[in-house]
């Protein structure tokens, strides 16, 4: 059994922590933890929330509490006594859990039209690392990105994988309005835009695919642990595929 710790977040959450180094192995143990628990439909279970390196459980303490005395068992209603039977309901799952390597990530494509008003800092990115722009996009869309965990905006994705050739910093000064589908660079990471937000990201390109759909299930086109890999299209293709979405 490779290590892990438990933790409490507040008093109706637990975090379930395999390391501090970020990879695509531990990202494969969240991705299976996740997995293992939302099969399980446990009815005290709110929300999971997978990130770098954890997975955060989300319970509703009077559901565990009534789960645990169903199974026979004396948990109190007290805060620590109902954490502990989470902790002893999650750990089962963990030793159970299938081998990593198991894990079997859905694959996504998305088309991404760089440069010019779309991606108004690709020169900035191939001048600081000693590319041309047409190198930049080589680069990027040879790569295989894959979904360490949604976050800060609705459906943002934060990608690892991305090559060092092409790492850039963030902007010593944000923009205030980044367009939806704006393709950007921060450090050694890419991520895509899904709504109109500010952000410090170094802008690449665009793409015409809605990552966030509010009336979907889900409703963020991508989850942690899919892999995503870019694909070049001319202006013109960005405008037909806008216009076929209308």
């Amino acid at each position: 059994m490779e290590a892990y710790e438990l933790y409490p977040l507040g008093d109706a959450a637990l975090v379930v922590n395999f390391g501090d180094v970020i990879g695509e192995q531990i990202q494969r143990r969240v991705q299976v933890l996740t997995r293992c628990l939302q099969e399980r439909s446990l009815p005290w279970l709110i929300e999971l929330v997978p990130a770098f390196t954890s997975v955060t459980v989300y319970y509703d303490p009077l559901l565990v509490m009534q789960s645990v005395r169903r199974c026979g068992q004396g948990a109190s209603g007290d805060v620590s006594s109902i954490y502990e039977s989470v902790c002893d309901m999650v750990e089962q799952v963990v030793r159970q859990m299938p081998d990593a390597g198991s894990f079997q990530a859905r694959e996504v494509e998305i088309p991404v039209c760089y440069g010019g008003e779309y991606g108004p800092d690709l020169a900035e990115v191939a001048e600081r690392n000693g590319l041309s722009a047409d190198e930049v996009v080589r680069i990027h869309c040879s790569g295989e990105y894959r979904v360490y965990l949604i976050g800060f905006a609705p459906g943002f994705p934060y990608l690892g994988g991305m090559s060092e050739r092409i790492a850039a910093p963030r902007r010593s000064s944000p923009r205030l309005q980044i367009p939806a589908g704006s393709v950007g660079i921060a450090g050694r990471q890419t991520g895509v835009y899904p709504i109109e937000t500010p952000g410090g990201w170094q802008l690449i390109g665009r793409t015409p695919i809605p990552l966030f759909l509010p009336d979907a299930d889900p409703p963020s086109l991508l989850q942690a642990g899919d892999v995503v890999r870019f694909k070049s299209i001319t202006a013109e293709e960005y405008a037909a595929w806008t216009a076929q979405q209308k």
